[in-house]
């Protein structure tokens, strides 16, 4: 089967949904903001039935919540896939039995977040444990008779989570406050340390819910899984149930400054200790699978200790020696997970690939890596029996969950629908890729997406987004946060670069950002905002406002001191505004360490080099700021030092200022309050 052959069914569909004769208006946030989500997709043993997770929101509630449906595969298109939980229960982390008659999930429906069962062939949900802390993840051993589960409990209660329980009821009943650290990590994304971790446990199933579980992981101290995203792909039975595999970083002094994950070995009874398979790599190992024999175990690993982005490939270690070796050294992508195909010669794996993120098979002999499913962004995979599950999305639809064969040769069916038939009566811009000469010479390549109302012949106010990461992508793919969509709704073209940083385009080209912030890459936005004007004719360039966030943010306080001349206004988002102080207050040290060249104490001149502080003096253009609260990752000081430095000089400025968000603005009423404020930003400056 080639690529374009696996391509071919969407790009019938996009092509059909961009002639919508209903489509009467552009894409609004209130319309992303309240679509329907489709994710985990979870095939039944023998590939007949799958299950998926339905998100939908009650704006007027300011929430969201899940419901798990089903569709047999076998029954074709004879009936639409039904609700499986009942209505009143959010739920989420879909799972089968090994037979495929009991479908698990977690809810807290109790008051707490709890395991349970539900018959796949409909019924009442059971609740399978009634434990003493939250669930956080699981997953089922083998046989169907256990099950690993991580909680949250304090290190020196050990298997005790009565314990656990005891102390932070002790906590809530104190009159003081106050809280003493010794050591760094005292906060992590959005959350204070409170001295628990992630632990593994291991519970026998049986006709009552579970009460008490076996603490695994003890003789390890760290959190598993990781935080603040880390999830049960984290960890994994041995096919005889014997054991488990987990990815675990040491929570010690050394924490905040490390990228060193470890894949530790224990015992499912608890019993005898943890025994290191990948202490000979200073750098991170994860996302352990068994072959099915029990005798190779695969992971994806990176070869540089600190580097969060460096590329992950794919591993295979002999069980009985521990030997290792790369499966695709050759292959220039950094693979996201590993699905092993029926016969344990393949390797299934998504990876950013040229601004898109497709499905590859990974041949395990030698190494050939075949792109199978392309055009847009695999979000998820499962296979079981003869069927692949996937979700997928493009620049012009959330994800839609597809079935095919087990290796793709057959052509993709929809069980879900695209956004554009959710919202028959919504028109979305049409996107191209191009390409340019950027820093270095080297081929670089953005993104163009037309307005809603696009008229051959006009021109059209324009969107200039930056990504984040700064090892990251706005490529061809559907986001929540920063959707190209909602731009082109309002009637402006948008222009997106992968500058010099960016991921899917080989690990040197992402390995050139570090320690250049604010060259190689603003050489890349100016030769690309050249490139796409002379390219476009529809772009008007003297009506262009700038926007980023994260990294993107920093640039774009960055570029209002170096390079302002083309921009009507700008958009920061929780963007990096003193280099140093954030060298001091970010909480995750590595990645500073790393993209700065050192330490902000040992390499003060580092943190000097690109620093937006330092060229206030030369901002004029106007520029809405936006922070939230809970962001430790750039804290909140970062934006506030933006806007004091625009106020004092009486450039116009706003300052959006979110309490109860983190780095993502992530509630619903949030999310519309944080579009319709920068639309109006961008109305107010470059119209429409």
């Amino acid at each position: 089967m080639t690529p374009r052959h696996a391509i071919l069914p969407l790009a019938l569909l996009l092509a059909c949904g961009s002639t919508n004769a209903l489509a009467a208006r552009g894409f609004d946030v209130r319309d992303l903001a309240s679509l329907e989500r489709v994710s985990s997709p979870t095939l039944s043993p023998d590939g007949r039935r799958v299950v998926f997770a339905k998100r939908v929101v009650d704006m007027a509630a300011n929430k969201s919540s899940a419901a798990l449906y089903i569709e047999d595969l076998m029954a074709r298109d004879a009936a639409p896939p039904k609700r499986l939980t009942p209505e009143g229960w959010n739920v989420n982390s879909p799972g089968f039995s090994p037979d495929g008659k009991t479908v698990y999930f977690l809810s807290a429906k109790g008051g707490s977040m709890q395991l349970y069962a539900i018959p796949a062939a409909g019924g009442t949900p059971k609740q399978v444990t009634d434990l003493s802390t939250d669930v956080g993840g699981y997953k089922l051993s083998p046989d169907g008779k256990r099950v690993a589960i991580n909680l949250e409990t304090f290190p020196e209660c050990k298997g005790d989570l009565a314990c656990s329980k005891k102390k932070l009821d002790e906590r809530g009943a104190q009159k003081n406050t106050g809280v003493v650290f010794d050591r760094m990590f005292i906060r992590h994304w959005d959350a204070w340390n409170d001295g628990r971790l992630n632990r593994l446990f291991v519970a026998n199933l049986g006709d009552k819910a579970v009460t008490t579980a076996t603490l695994v992981s003890g003789g390890v101290n760290g959190d598993v899984p990781s935080r603040p995203f880390g999830d049960a792909t984290e960890y994994t039975w041995s096919p005889d149930g014997a054991s488990l595999v987990f990815s675990a970083r040491i929570a010690d002094a050394k924490e905040p400054t490390s990228t060193n994950f470890d894949l530790y070995q224990v015992s499912a009874d608890g019993t005898g200790a943890a025994k290191n398979l990948t202490a000979s790599n200073p750098a991170w190992d994860t996302g352990a699978t068994f072959s099915s024999d029990g005798k190779t175990l695969f992971y994806r690993a990176m070869k540089r200790p600190g580097f969060e982005a460096d590329r992950f490939g794919l591993m295979a270690m002999d069980v009985a020696t521990g030997s290792t070796r790369e499966i695709a050294p050759k292959w220039d992508r950094s693979a996201d997970g590993i699905m092993l195909a029926n016969d344990g010669k393949t390797i299934y794996t998504t990876a950013t690939d040229m601004g898109e993120h497709p499905l590859f098979a990974v041949d395990i002999a030698s190494g050939e890596a075949k792109k199978l499913v392309g055009e847009g962004s695999i979000s998820a995979i499962d296979l079981a029996g003869p069927t692949l599950a996937l979700t997928r999305n493009t620049l012009k639809t959330g994800d839609v969950l597809y079935t095919t064969s087990a290796d793709a040769s057959a052509p993709l069916r929809a069980i879900t629908q695209t956004t554009g038939e959710r919202l028959p009566d919504v028109a979305f811009g049409d996107f191209e890729q191009f390409d340019f000469k950027g820093w270095n010479g080297d081929t670089v390549h953005g993104y163009i997406v037309k307005p809603w109302n696009y008229v051959e012949g006009k021109k059209y106010p324009v969107a200039f987004l930056i990504h984040g990461g700064p090892q990251g992508s706005f490529g061809n793919g559907w986001s929540y946060r920063w959707n190209p969509q909602t731009y082109a709704g309002q009637g402006y073209a948008v222009v997106m670069i992968d500058f010099h940083g960016s991921t899917g385009y080989g690990q040197a080209f992402t390995d050139a950002i570090s320690q250049h912030w604010g060259d190689r890459p603003l050489e890349d936005l100016q030769k690309g905002w050249a490139a796409a004007q002379k390219q476009y004719g529809f772009l008007d360039g003297d009506k262009a406002c700038a926007l980023g966030a994260s990294y993107g943010g920093f640039m774009v306080n960055w570029i209002a001191g170096n390079w302002n001349q083309p921009w009507k206004c700008l958009v920061s988002h929780d963007g990096v505004f003193d280099q140093r102080m954030m060298g001091f207050a970010t909480e995750e040290q590595w990645f500073t360490d790393w993209e700065q060249g050192g330490n902000a104490i040992d390499k003060a001149a580092n943190y000097e080099k690109f620093n937006p502080v330092n060229h206030v003096k030369n901002w004029r253009v106007p520029m809405l700021v936006v922070h939230g609260q809970q962001d430790f990752r750039i804290p909140v000081e970062q934006g506030i030092g933006v806007f004091t430095a625009l106020q004092r000089q009486g450039i116009p400025s706003q300052f959006l200022y979110f309490p109860d968000e983190n780095h993502w603005v992530l509630k619903p009423a949030n999310s519309v309050q944080w579009h319709d404020t920068v639309n109006a930003w961008l109305k107010q400056y470059i119209g429409q």
